[in-house]
């Protein structure tokens, strides 16, 4: 039986500090089975990169593959095509999108390469599973050197409608390159129909008919469930709630990023302390929001408004022992975070659009089932259509969601229970294994290794 690997833009390499985020915690999960893991390290070797250069290490069952990038592929691969042009047009916000065709030579090329030295590691039986925007042309690269094995690739992010994608220079390029893979996943039903509809304009609608599904992504719930029971001891986590004193916590935990809605979240805060007099001195909002991208321009101004707000609304509010927002620009620990998540009364998860957001979902796996918080869901996240015991609100809508907000914080104790079993058992019976057995037995015909159907 042939070996699954996994491919992503950057691999976090086992033994070495990382802040890895929700997709790179799923990918970690789905080879506990064993594998390959190939992508960037992380690291940039000036310009002079050694274009042949592979660094291998080996954790249990699973083989990690890393090659370094030089300072021009990191320019125009990562921060330009990718983040410049498609993350903002594939989170329907063609507005920010900007086109410059050196940095989409630059995505090509690191394609490319990628291609040539993961194709020396692939035996003929391997599965081979691409992950998110940054590779869409990978298996196109790969099919060039002579690859035949099953390719599949995941969407991580949201695919917007076509009117939206035709905006994009370039796109019917990008959308020939799916043609090499034999199937092509995502998040939500709505981003599958946005990619046929696209694929339909284009003319190339037969081409990857039946290749293509939804796979709702998710999380090892029952383990994040047991680590979040153990992590309420965590020394961070106590330190909060020593420092709350009883008082009632919101929390948000967030990239920086404009698609995350954290200035409209932060807003909503503070018009619910308007809103909910008995609020003011017992509720206390914290948002977790590392830096990220600080190289790209909107990200460092966004950060300036975001913390402009929080000022704002802390001195319209504040007491001499209560301020209303905390606003940390640092990582914390994952196992930290399910910790916070545990004690928080009420999470807020509001972005104005995100593929499926696991944050989410990994609030309700850290509840106290005696004592659990509510979750506030944006509308606009693929976990709103699994989450049903979630407030969904429109994250636009600033007083619609400082309603839900107060409505949570005074949930009664058996409505929270209630909605917080449906989505828990919902997320067991749905969990990362669950979605990596979908996506595998559905691409592989008999040259390929299936798994059993998920019981």
């Amino acid at each position: 039986m042939g070996r699954l690997i996994v491919v992503s833009n950057r691999v976090p390499l086992p033994g070495k500090p990382s802040d890895a985020g929700g997709l790179a915690v799923a990918l970690r999960s789905a080879l506990t089975s064993g594998g390959l893991w190939f992508g960037w390290s992380g690291e940039t070797s000036g310009n002079h990169v050694d274009l042949e250069a592979v660094k291998s290490r080996i954790d249990g069952d699973v083989a990690f593959s890393v090659v370094d990038l030089s300072e021009q592929d990191v320019r125009e691969y990562y921060f330009g095509f990718a983040n410049r042009t498609l993350w903002p047009l594939l989170h329907y916000r063609a507005d920010l999108m900007e086109f410059r065709q050196h940095d989409y030579e630059g995505y090509r090329r690191v394609n490319r390469r990628f291609a040539s030295l993961l194709s020396r590691q692939v035996r003929s039986d391997d599965l081979i599973w691409v992950h998110d925007y940054h590779l869409i042309p990978l298996a196109e690269e790969l099919r060039r050197q002579g690859l035949r094995n099953r390719i599949g690739f995941f969407l991580h992010i949201p695919w917007p409608s076509p009117d939206v994608f035709s905006a994009m220079p370039r796109g019917r390029e990008l959308l020939a390159a799916f043609e090499a893979y034999d199937l092509v996943g995502f998040q939500t039903d709505q981003d599958a129909a946005n990619f046929a509809d696209c694929l339909a304009r284009a003319g190339r609608g037969e081409q990857l008919k039946n290749r293509i599904g939804a796979f709702p992504i998710s999380i090892a719930a029952k383990e994040f469930a047991a680590l979040a029971a153990e992590a309420a001891a965590h020394p961070i986590a106590r330190k909060l709630e020593t420092s709350l004193r009883g008082r009632k916590l919101v929390i948000g935990v967030d990239r920086l990023d404009y698609t995350k809605g954290i200035d409209r979240r932060m807003e909503s805060f503070g018009h619910f302390l308007e809103k909910t007099p008995s609020a003011k001195g017992n509720v206390v909002y914290l948002q977790v929001t590392p830096k990220t991208r600080s190289e790209v321009p909107e990200y460092a101004n966004l950060q300036r408004r975001i913390a402009e707000i929080a000022g704002r609304i802390n001195g319209a509010f504040s007491d001499l022992d209560w301020m209303p927002i905390r606003y940390l620009n640092r990582t914390i620990r994952h196992e930290a975070l399910a910790g916070l998540y545990r004690m928080a009364a009420v999470g807020l998860v509001t972005p104005l659009r995100d593929g499926m957001n696991l944050v989410a979902k990994e609030f309700i796996a850290a509840q106290d089932e005696e004592d659990p918080g509510v979750l506030v869901l944006s509308c606009f996240a693929g976990a709103a259509s699994e989450l049903d015991g979630a407030l969904v609100v429109n994250p636009h809508d600033i007083e619609e969601t400082a309603a839900a907000i107060a409505q949570a914080v005074a949930m009664p104790l058996e409505e929270r229970r209630r909605r917080w079993r449906a989505m828990f058992d919902h997320l067991c019976s749905n969990d990362v294994v669950v979605w990596r057995e979908r996506f595998l037995n559905e691409i592989g015909p008999s040259r390929t290794p299936r798994l059993k159907a998920a019981v």
